[in-house]
């Protein structure tokens, strides 16, 4: 990881992104706005991310020799996945500034990290223990109970990499190896389940001295792993928990002494907000930012990594709210167009499928 200052880039300079999802595409159109160029890195040249970008490099993520070419290009670098290997990220930050840097990654992309990390902090969590092999995830299971959910400690998104187990569930030697295989066969953490009021997130933007913006905090409704929809502000289940949440995500922002846009998920619960996971990026659950807030989310992350000033994070209207179109919902893209108080952004997917995010809708309330 780079340890230079940052300093600020002026317009016409150019910002490499690491991932060619929809994340990038839209960190692409607010970086175009302000006069930045973007050159993206990743695996798909038809990806979202590489429809807009000013320059596409086809590579793998483990290539260090096009890693390392593609970094001397730019003049800053970020990162819209967090499933990247970390030689990547060091490569990259030996050659020019990265933010968020490297810790954040690394932090981020485990689950056991992130809970230990947050724990550490004095912030609460789901009971949780780790598993490396079939029999610790016997006695991670017997210590947590059930119900539960096994996860994966890695490359876990949108429900991926989830197994849930009912109450009183009784698996013999057999079951839990097959679950323990089922999940590839590697780390996995056994939380248990907890009473919650609502699901909610914090975005929060932290720029290089240490200033920082939140935005109205979107209480969330997932299906199936996958958040369907988000709306500002939320219900007085979330209200009441504002505060301690912000008090751990500035402390959260201030140790890893992140750059950028940070995404923190709660669970509202009776005695107090408890971390869930957190995202070193953008993320879904601001989406409704772009319209909704006074500066979105994608433009004070580009804010952030080239030294500008962060911008006013208020929100436009008295509410927001935003849809998922999730596989086959883009078949209402006719009738949302018709929809005059519809804001929709369609990802340039070319195909629908089970699960996959195609697009989003946001609406003023």
């Amino acid at each position: 990881m780079s340890d230079r200052a940052i300093s600020t880039l002026p317009p016409g300079s150019t910002i490499g992104i690491v991932g060619c999802g929809q994340l990038g595409r839209m960190l692409i159109q607010a970086a175009s706005q302000l006069g930045y160029r973007c050159h993206v890195f990743g695996q798909e040249e038809t990806g979202p991310a590489a429809q807009v970008a000013t320059k596409f490099v086809a590579g793998a993520f483990d290539d260090m020799a096009a890693l390392s070419a593609f970094a001397k290009e730019c003049d800053v670098v970020t990162y819209e996945w967090e499933n990247l290997p970390g030689s990547a990220l060091e490569v990259i930050g030996r050659e020019v500034p990265l933010h968020p840097n490297a810790r954040a990654l690394e932090i981020g992309q485990s689950r056991w990290n992130e809970k230990s990390f947050v724990s550490d902090l004095g912030g609460g969590c789901a009971p949780y223990a780790r598993a490396t092999n079939a029999q610790e995830l016997a006695a991670a299971i017997e210590t947590i109970g059930t119900p539960a959910i096994i996860k994966s400690d890695r490359m876990g998104y949108d429900g991926k990499g989830q197994i849930r187990l009912q109450a009183g569930e009784i698996l013999d030697a057999a079951a839990i190896q097959q679950k323990w295989e089922d999940l590839g066969g590697n780390d996995v953490l056994v939380e248990g389940f907890v009473n919650f009021d609502a699901e909610f997130s914090l975005l929060i933007a932290r720029s290089a001295d240490g200033g920082m913006r939140f935005w109205d905090a979107p209480q969330n409704t997932h299906e199936g792993g996958i958040l369907r929809h988000s709306i500002v502000p939320g219900g007085e289940d979330v209200a009441v928990h504002i505060p301690a949440a912000r008090a751990l995500a500035r402390k959260i922002a201030e140790r890893l002494d992140y750059i950028g846009v940070l995404a923190i998920e709660f669970f509202a619960c009776k005695d107090g907000p408890l971390f869930n996971e957190m995202a070193p990026r953008v993320h879904n659950s601001g989406h409704w930012t772009i319209e909704g807030a006074l500066t979105s989310q994608f433009e004070n992350h580009i804010r952030a990594i080239c030294g500008l000033p962060l911008g006013d994070t208020r929100l436009i209207e008295g509410g927001a709210e935003m849809q998922n179109l999730i596989g086959h919902d883009i078949d209402k893209w006719p009738d949302l167009m018709g929809d005059q108080g519809a804001h929709l952004h369609l990802y340039g997917k070319r195909e629908a499928r089970e699960g996959r995010k195609m697009g989003h809708v946001t609406r003023l309330l």
